[in-house]
């Protein structure tokens, strides 16, 4: 299976550089996108999106940059900031996700995380042909998915380091739904794939972040909707199988930085706790199943941050950056 990924993803990265160009992407000045065609699957055609941006001077070092579950990357600050510290920054909307969502399609829609993983090889390939040296950051989902992928590709990993941001390692719901209900579900997704279901209907984290409530950030309401998107049994059965696996123990070879908040927010109303803690996850599953990951794990707590670590008020924001280019150093990456 991963020999057949591989050779896909060469096949595909030939196509691109033969016939797709850089364009001006909707961040703005210094902001470029590529689209890559991907091999249809169950829904038809598919696509990811490749965004970069360029420091000023020569570098061999590049981060690409994976988001999460109801997210697409809009974080301009993050590749501003890996910019300055010398990495040519990349950062892909996954399938069926923000740039690369299509019409037909279910967003969010995957029956195995795995699917994946030829979005991120071909995005790596175009990033290896010029820099040699690739971090892999993730957030959320994108963290359970890039911990997956390295895990799986650990015999010739493409990747020297992994910058996770509050990682995705566990469902957030009560003991009982997460022990009986999550594996019913996760049972039917391997009958029925399709089914919907909601993820949710509060809006408390879209308000801690987004300009037009109470946050600081403005970004695309359709791409990144404040009421998170329904997901499928077979999305669900996908998500519940990573768990599982992450939380048996991972053997990814390069070192790894887990950051989270030092707290989970949880209310019936929104009050003033949202902005200052993780409105998603649990933070100790984070803690916890983190240090499973592989041999060199370092885990650091960020106080009062937010779920996404790098959308929260200036100051813990300043210490996330100072922690992730601090630990870089350190690792000599």
């Amino acid at each position: 299976m991963k020999k057949r990924f591989i050779i896909a993803a060469s096949l595909l990265l030939a196509s691109v550089s033969l016939t797709a160009q850089w364009q001006p992407d909707v961040l703005g000045a210094g902001f470029e996108q590529l689209t890559i065609n991907q091999p249809d699957d169950y829904e038809g055609a598919v696509r990811c999106v490749l965004v970069r941006s360029l420091p000023t001077a020569p570098t061999t070092k590049a981060v690409l940059y994976i988001h999460g579950f109801n997210d697409y990357f809009f974080q301009t600050e993050q590749a501003q900031e890996y910019n300055r510290h010398g990495y040519a920054f990349f950062a892909v909307d996954l399938r069926k996700y923000g740039r690369a969502y299509l019409e037909h399609q279910k967003r969010g829609n995957v029956r195995s995380l795995a699917e994946y993983y030829p979005d991120i090889d071909t995005c790596l390939n175009i990033i290896k042909a010029q820099y040699p040296t690739v971090i892999l950051a993730a957030h959320s989902t994108g963290g359970l998915i890039a911990s997956l992928y390295a895990h799986d590709h650990r015999d010739s990993l493409p990747v020297q380091g992994m910058v996770l941001n509050s990682p995705f390692l566990d469902m957030n719901f009560p003991k009982i739904t997460e022990k009986v209900g999550v594996p019913i579900v996760s049972f039917l997704g391997g009958l029925f794939p399709n089914v919907s279901i909601s993820s949710g209907s509060d809006t408390f984290y879209a308000q801690s972040i987004h300009q037009d409530y109470s946050g600081e950030w403005d970004y695309n309401l359709e791409w990144k909707p404040a009421v998170s998107i329904p997901v499928s049994f077979g999305w669900t059965r996908a998500i519940h199988k990573g768990h599982k696996k992450v939380q048996k123990g991972l053997h990814i070879p390069c070192p790894i930085l887990v950051m989270h908040s030092d707290q989970s927010v949880y209310g019936d109303e929104f009050t003033e706790d949202f902005k200052q803690g993780d409105a998603v996850l649990d933070v100790n599953d984070i803690h916890q199943y983190a240090a499973r990951l592989g041999d060199d794990v370092t885990i650091v707590t960020i106080e009062d941050g937010l779920h996404d670590l790098v959308l929260s008020r200036p100051d813990v924001r300043a210490e996330t950056y100072a922690t992730i280019f601090t630990w870089l150093e350190g690792k000599h990456l």
